[in-house]
């Protein structure tokens, strides 16, 4: 029993970063139609600007300050993506910002493996979260059930902003008719890029919560973005509630089967994607356009 706990505990982690970086997919693919392959680079980043807040001499910036720093700059830097390429793309085929971001993560994964190889280097867990909790039936690291707790309070935290509030209420308005929210006066252009550094902050964030538990390497996020985007397929393309169930699930799951059939393990999630687009081609809570 402790062993299919601790593949449990492992699924729940693995999905809060399928939960964390399939948001941000939808939230981008919602508001902006674009199909954005350079997550998985924007979260490879994440880590490594933790790593270099950490590690370098005239900052040496904590796991703490990390938290907020490094998706603010890796965000930073997508707001920049953004309006100097993706702009160009609105109302062309969905291929062409795939092909684009596609080549952005290929560059940006390039240029990081060229100067760090593609061994992993250690990012130590914070003193606060160190050490584990004996709960009885296992052992529960602090650390990971911290990362589980806090990509929860997360993902409900940007379900809210974007589906409860006014500035979600014009994000979306922006997306369906922008011609007459810019008639009210809003700036359009500006909101569009917001989101497009919101949804790339989420990814950079999940790299660091992911950085002390997988190491930093350049390409981290290549092993994690085929998975991430099946996630959203079984959610529903744009739907952000959708992905943030259906992260959480399919890590459980994937977990389960580690467990009782090893075999299957790596090809689960594509199984089920399968299976649910046979019965219901939208995902589980899209809706057909």
């Amino acid at each position: 029993m402790q062993a299919l706990y601790a593949q449990l505990l492992v699924g729940l982690i693995n999905g809060s970063f399928y939960a964390l970086l399939s948001l941000g997919l939808a939230v981008i693919f919602g508001m902006l139609n674009i199909i954005n392959f350079a997550h998985g680079a924007l979260y490879m980043m994440g880590a490594f600007v933790a790593y270099f807040l950490l590690n370098n001499d005239y900052l040496s910036i904590g796991y703490w300050p990390a938290l907020i720093v490094a998706p603010i700059v890796v965000g930073i830097f997508g707001m920049i993506l953004e309006r100097t390429m993706l702009q160009w793309l609105t109302g062309l085929d969905h291929l062409y910002g795939l092909l684009l971001t596609f080549g952005i993560a290929l560059i940006v994964q390039g240029v990081f493996q060229n100067y760090f190889g593609s061994s992993g280097l250690p990012y130590a867990i914070p003193d606060q979260l160190k050490g584990g909790m004996n709960l009885g039936f296992m052992f529960l690291p602090i650390y990971r059930g911290w990362v589980v707790v806090f990509s929860l309070a997360v993902c409900i935290a940007t379900w809210f902003l974007i589906e409860k509030t006014r500035l979600g209420a014009y994000l979306r308005a922006a997306t369906e008719n922008p011609t007459l929210v810019r008639a009210f006066g809003i700036n359009v252009p500006r909101m569009i890029t917001l989101t497009y550094g919101l949804g790339v902050g989420l990814a950079a964030l999940a790299g660091v919560l992911s950085a002390p538990i997988n190491q930093v390497r350049p390409l981290m996020g290549a092993d994690l973005i085929i998975v991430v985007f099946a996630v959203v397929v079984i959610g529903g393309m744009g739907s952000i509630m959708g992905s943030i169930i259906t992260g959480f699930a399919l890590g459980v799951i994937e977990g389960l089967t580690k467990y009782f059939y090893p075999e299957a393990s790596n090809t689960v999630v594509f199984v089920l994607m399968v299976l649910v687009l046979l019965v219901k081609p939208t995902g589980l809570t899209g809706r057909a356009a």
